[in-house]
């Protein structure tokens, strides 16, 4: 072995191989962090678009949503005082607190796309265009005045420590502290992603959503309320999103910057269409994604030894920030035509008027 690792362009293959393989603990935990937000927001266009309705503003509530969970968490510290956290997740009063309010603003985002792409039926990719819009511009602006306020320091959602009893089990112990040795908004994203996939193809719910994404005219003949649904599930995708939002600002960090969604709804968007509308399946493509930049950070942390390692740390970062969006578009381009959207997908819905 240590012959063909000498061997140039194959050797450094083999030994990057052996690097990921020797990473690996390291490099799922961080794509599993990495992939919570981009998952999330997979989950909100999959609920959204298995309806019938096209949400292209996944960015903008992700980012209304962050902006709302930092700056809640900031006023209801400063009313109530920090809190105790406890000792597992380090939760406080105020978190929980901001949290709801994060959850009730994507909801409120949904709620107004749900109007204009329902009942309005307006242009859906103009409305998730508008959103996104407003969203980036308003966060920014309401972050540079506050930025010269005195706001009361915020805490942030902490990771559930694994014992090392269980991380070291040989083969799962890597993968149970990958998945579950994350702060509460990671971990529920887990629950959500298996929940989700089980309510959409084997509950009542789950069939007329999809019915009502696929031939809306007859879902309303078996007595459907065809509107309704639609409105109830692009309202309640919004929690999901905003979950995705509250996680950069709350889980993750203790602070907002503006623009800090930094694509990943589009990503979302991504992981939705290369996971075939599927929970499941979204999330994996949100791992996907999350994976270059997790290889990034590893090697930042413990690069490689050898002429890989010296290699690759040569390699600028931004080459790793951009892995993402470049996957994207080749996995994109190789599933053109072969990845098929909810058929109504997009389409406004009019009932027929009674004769």
């Amino acid at each position: 072995m240590d012959a063909i690792n000498q061997v140039p362009v194959i050797g450094l293959v083999l030994q990057f191989f052996e690097y990921l393989i020797t990473a690996l603990p390291f490099l799922a935990h961080v794509a599993v962090q990495l992939a919570v937000p981009i998952c999330l927001a997979a989950l909100c266009g999959v609920m959204c678009e298995r309806s019938g309705v096209v949400n292209i503003g996944l960015e903008g509530i992700m980012l209304t949503c962050a902006f709302t969970g930092w700056f809640a968490g900031a006023v209801f510290t400063g009313l109530l005082g920090p809190g105790t956290p406890t000792r597992i997740f380090g939760l406080t009063t105020p978190l929980l607190l901001a949290l709801g309010a994060a959850i009730l603003a994507g909801m409120l985002v949904s709620l107004l796309h749900a109007w204009l792409s329902i009942s309005v039926r307006a242009d859906q990719i103009i409305s998730g265009a508008i959103i996104n819009i407003a969203a980036i511009g308003l966060t920014g602006y309401l972050n540079t005045l506050l930025s010269a306020q005195t706001l009361a320091a915020t805490s942030n959602f902490s990771a559930l420590v694994i014992p090392s009893a269980v991380a070291g089990l040989p083969l799962i112990g890597w993968l149970i502290n990958a998945l579950f040795g994350q702060g509460p908004i990671g971990i529920a994203t887990i629950v959500i992603v298996i929940v989700f996939q089980i309510l959409l193809f084997r509950s009542r719910w789950g069939l007329r959503t999809r019915s009502v994404g696929e031939h809306p005219r007859a879902a309303e003949t078996v007595g459907i309320n065809v509107i309704r649904l639609r409105y109830r599930n692009v309202v309640m995708s919004g929690a999901l999103a905003a979950l995705g939002g509250a996680y950069l600002s709350m889980e993750a960090t203790n602070a907002f910057q503006a623009g800090m969604t930094q694509g990943r709804g589009f990503i979302g968007l991504a992981a939705m269409i290369v996971g075939r509308w599927t929970p499941v399946g979204a999330f994996g493509a949100a791992l996907l994604f999350a994976s270059s930049q997790a290889i990034s950070q590893s090697i930042n942390v413990s690069p490689p030894p050898g002429q890989l390692g010296s290699l690759l740390t040569h390699v600028p970062a931004q080459f790793f920030d951009a892995l993402p969006y470049l996957i994207t578009i080749v996995v994109l381009a190789g599933l053109v035509g072969r990845s098929v959207a909810p058929a109504a997908d997009g389409r406004p819905y009019e009932r027929e008027s009674a004769s």
